[in-house]
This record gives structure tokens, C-alpha cells and sequence, in this order.
């Protein structure tokens, strides 16, 4: 198995966010396969080796480098041609493309969807991302009627239903990093999460959504928007609640009968599985078992599948509409 070496940008404060935390913890569970480091390619940091300084002492075929960064994949790509690379796609809408020797591994399966399509030469993969052992339902005291995520949450989220919420319940702002979120979830009856307004100003997809998931196994009523990569494992009326359903005083009503209610969410292990320690390691043993051994393989093979190019496209439409138009004269003959 070849060394990987996940890219990040570099990991203080202002690089801070779910997709940095994802990759940590992947990286985590890969250090229990192979050899595994993270390196930084924008910021030069202490405790990480920086990718310029790494390349001027690598051979090509000696390791694999794990790109996940959005916006920075096109340079990314260029910049290691003469390597072994995987995508590890968190959300979508970056229109950018990827070469089929460069093989994808998905944190969802929307986002697998998406290259599925895009992509549909390329090897692709599914590896959800990994809800760690300190989120579960600890039985303690829940102090906090409802917990609100500030980031990414719509305005009518902040300006409309917390401020009615307010005048009801025991309500608190989730604004910042929080030290131990597994505790907070622990002390918190109902968790709100609503992304979709965030993602659709930006033009791209929730990439997971590992927030509302943590707090379900934390025993956290969740009412979320259910967008993008949230619908892999969000059932409105069986797991959680949808958010943003037609009029305020609805939803008001509702998280109110629900908060009355006094009962905490019950998340079988079974839902959890997926993405829990145990099946991630299988998972990560044979996508990456499969990936080395398509690079042993790749310098001997010819990429000899036609990719779905503008052009590609545009020839097959016409090709389509050239045989429905024969199939039409030949039937009025």
C-alpha cells in the first residue's frame, strides 16, 4: 500500500470548518491501515510537511495524494499530474472537471450521484464521514430547550423562528467552535438546522451535514431542511423533523408539541452503523486496496472510454435526433 498524504490548506483557525474536521478524522481512521500523514499546501505549518518542499523529494509512482479542497482542485490537479491522486468529493457545484485517472471517493451519496454523472469513467466510491464514539445519548439532564447552528442557517431560521421561539422556551445560539459539541448536544432537547438558503446563495451542496446526524446520536430532536447530501440519512416524520414548513406558526406549534412532548430521540445502532468506526475501517480497507491497485495497473492501460465532454454531448444529441428523424421518415414512407 502506498503512503498517503491527505492535502489540506493548512489547519489554524481560519481554515477551520466541517470539511477540515472530516479529513482529520479520515485520516485518523487511515493511520489504522497504512502510512498516513497530512500535509499543507497553501500555509506552512510547525507540525505539518508543506506540499512544495514534499514533491521536490517524492517519486511519482511512491505515494498517493488525497485532494478535497473545492475551490482549489482544478490547481491542484495540474500541480500533480505526474502523481497518483484521489478526489475525496464533499460538496458539488464547482464546475470543475475530473480526469478518470483520478479516482473519487464521496462522502454521500447525492454527491456520488452527482459524479456518477459528471464523471461516469472514473472510479467512484462511497465512504461516509465518521461520527465519532463520543456522540451517544450520555442520559444526563438537558438543560437547553433548543440549540440553534447560527452558521449556514437561513434568515428565516434567525430573524423569524428564534426570535418567536424565544418568548416560549430555553433557547441558545451555537455561533463559534465548541470544545466538546457531544456535550452540548447531551444537554440540548431539540437541535435547528437549516442550510438549504446557505448552500443555494453559494451554488453549491451540503457535502454531508454531519452536525444533525451527531446530535440524533446524541438523543437531540433534529428539524433540519433536508437538502443536498442531508436526504442520505434524513427521514422527515421518522428520524427528524422538517424545518421551514410552509408558515412560522407552524413550525412554531410544532417544535413546541415536540419539545412538551419530553422525549429524546432513540437512534438504533443499526442507523448509526454506517458511520461508526468499524464499518469505516472495512470500508477504507477496500476502497483503498482497490485504488493501489488500479495505480499498479494504470501505467500498462489505455484510457480508451469517451468522456462526456460539451462536444461529446453536443455530437450524441444530434446523433439521437438524426435517427429519431430517420425512424420518422422511414415509418411515413
Amino acid at each position: 500500500m502506498r503512503k498517503l498524504y491527505f492535502l489540506v490548506p493548512g489547519t489554524t483557525q481560519k481554515f477551520g470548518g466541517g470539511g477540515l474536521w472530516a479529513q482529520i478524522k479520515i485520516l485518523d481512521l487511515a493511520k489504522q491501515i497504512c502510512a498516513a500523514q497530512l500535509v499543507t499546501y497553501r500555509q506552512q505549518e510547525a507540525n505539518f510537511p508543506f506540499l512544495d518542499h514534499l514533491l521536490k523529494n517524492s517519486e511519482p509512482d511512491e505515494a498517493i495524494f488525497i485532494i478535497s479542497w473545492g475551490f482549489d482542485i482544478p490547481k491542484l490537479i495540474a500541480k500533480l499530474k505526474h502523481y497518483h491522486v484521489i478526489y475525496q468529493a464533499h460538496s458539488t457545484g464547482y464546475n470543475f472537471t475530473v480526469p478518470s485517472r483520478i479516482p473519487i471517493i464521496t462522502v454521500s451519496r447525492n454527491t456520488m450521484g452527482y459524479w456518477g454523472q459528471k464523471s461516469p469513467n472514473s472510479l467512484i466510491y462511497y465512504l461516509p464521514n465518521h461520527i465519532s464514539d463520543e456522540f451517544y445519548n450520555r442520559g444526563e439532564i438537558r438543560d437547553i430547550d433548543v440549540l440553534v447552528q447560527v452558521r449556514k442557517s437561513s434568515q428565516y431560521l434567525l430573524k423569524q423562528l428564534v426570535p418567536e421561539l424565544r418568548q416560549h422556551c430555553r433557547l441558545e445560539l451555537l455561533e463559534g467552535y465548541v470544545e466538546d459539541l457531544a456535550a452540548l448536544f447531551n444537554r440540548s432537547k431539540i437541535y435547528l438546522y437549516d442550510s438549504a438558503e446557505y448552500w443555494a446563495v453559494n451554488h453549491l451542496t451540503e457535502g454531508f451535514g454531519l452536525p444533525p446526524l451527531e446530535a440524533l446520536a446524541c438523543g437531540c430532536q433534529v428539524f433540519s431542511s433536508v437538502n443536498s447530501a442531508l436526504a442520505d440519512y434524513l427521514d422527515p416524520g421518522f428520524n427528524c423533523y422538517k424545518i421551514a414548513q410552509y408558515s412560522l406558526q407552524y413550525d412554531v406549534k410544532k417544535i413546541l408539541s415536540v419539545l412538551h412532548s419530553n422525549e429524546n430521540y432513540v437512534s438504533s445502532e443499526s442507523f448509526l452503523a454506517p458511520y461508526r468506526t468499524e464499518n469505516l475501517l472495512k470500508r477504507l480497507q477496500i476502497i483503498f486496496t482497490e485504488i493501489n491497485s488500479f495505480f499498479d495497473q494504470q501505467k500498462f492501460l489505455q484510457a480508451d472510454i469517451d468522456d462526456l465532454t460539451q462536444t461529446q454531448l453536443i455530437k450524441l444529441w444530434f446523433q439521437q435526433r438524426l435517427s429519431k428523424l430517420t425512424t420518422k421518415l422511414k415509418s411515413t414512407v
